[in-house]
C-alpha cells in the first residue's frame, strides 16, 4: 500500500489489510501523534486482526477469559493488553475493525457524544442491509435481535481519539466462546453473515459503506 504524506487539512483513510494487533496499535500511535501535533486533521484506520483477545485495564477483564492457555494455543488466539476502555474483546479475520483518530473538539464532541456517534454510524450502515441495529442502555455497542454485532472501546488522549469499533462481518463466531464478550455473560454475539446468510455482502463493500458513513456523519471527505 502506498501512503501519501499527510497534510494539515487532509483526512486520510488507511486500509491496513490483515495486520497483527500490536503492529496496528503502533500505527495508531503514529497517526495519533500526527493529529495531536496538527500535521493531519484525522485518520480512519481499517484493519482485520489475526485471532487475538484484548484485555483492558479493568480489573474484571481477565476474569472474563474462559479458555485456558492450551485451548487458546490450539485455536491460534493470542492475548494482548490494551489501554482502551471497555472490558475483554475478541478480534479476528472477518471482523472489520475501525480506528478513527480525530480531535473531538473539531466536532464539538465529548466522549459520550463520540460513542453515540460511533453507534449511529454502525446503525445507519446496517439499515440498507435490512438489519435493525439498536443501542442498549448501559451497554456500549450495537445490537441486532439482542445479540451484539459491533463492540466498541476507545481512549481519548490529549483530546484525540484512539481505538474504536469492531463490526462482525463474517468472523468465526465460535472463537467468542473463549471469553465473556464485553463482560456480559447472558448475551450472545452475531454477525452480518449470520443474520443474512448468502445475501450478506463481503468485507470490501462493508468497508466502503463504513467510510461513507464516517464522511456523512462528520461532514468530511477522506483522501
Amino acid at each position: 500500500m502506498t501512503e501519501k504524506s499527510p497534510q494539515p487539512d487532509v483526512w486520510t483513510v488507511m486500509d491496513l489489510g490483515k495486520m497483527a494487533y500490536t503492529q496496528a496499535l503502533a500505527r495508531q500511535q503514529q497517526a495519533h501523534q500526527q493529529v495531536q501535533q496538527g500535521h493531519c486533521r484525522g485518520y480512519l484506520l481499517l484493519v482485520e486482526h489475526p485471532p487475538v483477545i484484548t484485555l483492558s485495564r479493568r480489573k474484571s477483564a481477565s476474569e472474563h477469559l474462559i479458555a485456558n492457555e492450551t485451548t487458546l494455543q490450539s485455536l491460534g488466539i493470542e492475548i494482548q493488553p490494551t489501554d482502551r476502555g471497555g472490558d475483554i474483546t475478541y478480534h479476528g479475520p472477518g471482523q472489520l475493525v475501525a480506528y478513527p483518530i480525530l480531535r473531538l473538539l473539531d466536532f464539538q464532541m465529548n466522549i459520550g457524544r463520540y460513542m453515540r456517534l460511533l453507534e449511529t454510524i454502525v446503525i445507519d450502515l446496517l439499515k440498507p442491509l435490512g438489519l435493525v441495529g439498536v443501542r442498549e442502555p448501559g451497554n456500549t455497542g450495537v445490537w441486532v435481535d439482542h445479540q451484539k454485532i459491533c463492540a466498541m472501546g476507545v481512549r481519548i488522549r490529549r483530546g484525540v481519539s484512539m481505538h474504536g469499533l469492531a463490526l462482525n462481518v463474517n468472523p468465526d463466531l465460535s472463537h467468542f466462546k473463549t471469553i465473556v464478550p464485553c463482560g456480559l455473560a447472558d448475551r450472545q454475539v452475531t454477525s452480518i453473515h449470520q443474520c443474512l446468510g448468502d445475501q450478506a455482502p463481503s468485507m470490501d463493500p462493508i468497508k466502503t459503506q463504513l467510510i461513507q458513513q464516517f464522511e456523512d456523519h462528520l461532514n468530511i471527505t477522506f483522501s
